[in-house]
């Protein structure tokens, strides 16, 4: 069994409950098309891994609380902020049946990891980020134990977490999407979802999510709940904007907060975005690499995508001031690292566009540090032509000398691979 429909299936991670001794038993057709990276195989090192073993050898351990179980116990040891919570009640997950807008999956994120909690569940559903694999699926059980236990899923989860290619050459991925949703948390339409990114324009974002916060005349398809046409209409509807509660649309009390904070779901969609490109280049390139040799242009050709993502080419752009009602941006830019003066590509604008200097934040990851040598320099050596005005192309026309100055001494202040590779390479001396 499988989602009811192939749409929005934000970390869909499937209820698999098989032991990690299977992993690989049926051959994954990663293990035909990138037999390299040993998908079901090869060591984790993600952050989720990590707890695992601090918890088997009693360096770390979970609280369990009625109600919510291990959820507030690990967001804490994954340093995962409660002001992310986003809450989406489209039916994507194996746990469908108690999913609706009465009772949505909550959602925290990380820079590499997402936590999603059902009401009435039995299972918290995860996703990390590993920086040799990309997109790793776990569930937790949700019952007190000595040793509460992360269990890895492949193959199932892959159903719907890999459809880059339908017949080959796809990744793992994660999925955020928009499409308009009826009470149970059905698809309501086969017409209008959509995949989103930051390149979305606002008006086509949230079907199926709660949305809090201010956005002024600006339009997002958030906060609707599409009923027949002989059901009665629910307060709060026809104004499904600028909301700073969700009063009225449902009952928030079991919830870690009352919001779904609209500038937590803009930073997510922009970093799984990346996160999948980040994905795709790391396969790509180790596959290229352990079959040819010689091959700068074909890296280069695969990295592009990649660098025009963490530089925002195409971003949507905003008409009026966005606010969140969580304290996620403060949560969100605290984090930094930051310049001599203060500065840090976590500064968020978010009145023309995402952020202050359109340049990702996640080159500071593990999941950027887990790229090959040969597709991080070549990342590095493209967004240094960018930001020092050797490449003049139009599609960076939305970066202005200002822009480009600025993240240029953020990254070589800020980002210690970056500020060697502009040492050994001598670009630092061309500018």
């Amino acid at each position: 069994m499988w989602n009811r429909t192939p749409w929005p299936v934000f970390l869909a991670t499937a209820v698999l409950l098989r032991p990690d001794a299977e992993l690989g038993a049926q051959e994954l057709l990663y293990a035909r098309e990138y037999p390299v990276m040993r998908y079901a195989t090869r060591d984790l090192t993600n952050r989720v891994e990590e707890l695992r073993r601090m918890i088997g050898s009693g360096q770390a351990e979970l609280s369990f609380e009625p109600g919510r179980g291990y959820l507030v116990s690990l967001l804490a040891s994954l340093d995962v902020p409660a002001s992310s919570q986003m809450l989406v009640f489209s039916g994507t997950s194996l746990q469908e049946w108690i999913i609706s807008s009465d009772t949505p999956r909550a959602i925290y994120f990380a820079d590499d990891v997402y936590i999603a909690w059902l009401q009435g569940s039995d299972l918290l559903e995860i996703a990390a980020f590993d920086p040799n694999l990309g997109p790793v699926f776990y569930t937790l059980r949700q019952e007190k134990s000595d040793t509460p236990d992360f269990q890895r899923h492949t193959d199932l989860c892959l159903g719907c977490h890999d459809t880059y290619g339908l017949t080959g050459g796809g990744v793992p991925r994660f999925l955020i999407g928009s499409g308009p949703t009826d009470a149970r948390g059905r698809m309501a339409s086969h017409e209008g979802w959509r995949l989103t990114t930051d390149q979305t324009p606002l008006s086509r974002r949230w079907g199926g999510w709660y949305v809090t916060g201010t956005h002024g005349d600006q339009r997002h398809a958030g906060n609707i709940v599409v009923r027949a046409s002989d059901d009665p209409a629910q307060p709060g509807e026809v104004t499904n904007g600028n909301r700073t509660d969700l009063s009225g649309l449902l009952d928030t009390d079991p919830y870690l907060t009352g919001n779904s904070d609209i500038v937590a779901l803009m930073v997510a969609e922009h970093q799984i975005h990346v996160h999948n490109l980040l994905t795709r280049v790391n396969w790509e390139v180790r596959k290229l690499l352990d079959t040819q040799s010689g091959m700068a242009g074909q890296i280069a050709a695969i990295a592009e995508p990649l660098v025009r993502a963490m530089l925002f080419v195409n971003e949507a752009t905003l008409s009026g001031a966005i606010s969140g009602t969580s304290g996620f941006r403060s949560d969100f830019e605290s984090r930094g690292p930051f310049d001599a003066d203060r500065r840090s590509l976590r500064h968020l604008d978010l009145t023309r566009r995402l952020f202050r200097y359109p340049m990702s934040f996640l080159v500071y990851s593990e999941a950027f540090e887990g790229l090959p040598t040969e597709a991080k320099e070549q990342v590095f050596q493209r967004v240094w032509e960018v930001l020092a005005g050797v490449d003049r192309s139009g599609e960076f026309d939305h970066l202005s000398e200002m822009d480009r100055s600025a993240i240029l001494e953020i990254l070589r202040y800020t980002q210690g691979d970056f500020a060697r590779w502009l040492a050994e390479s001598g670009a630092g001396e061309q500018q």
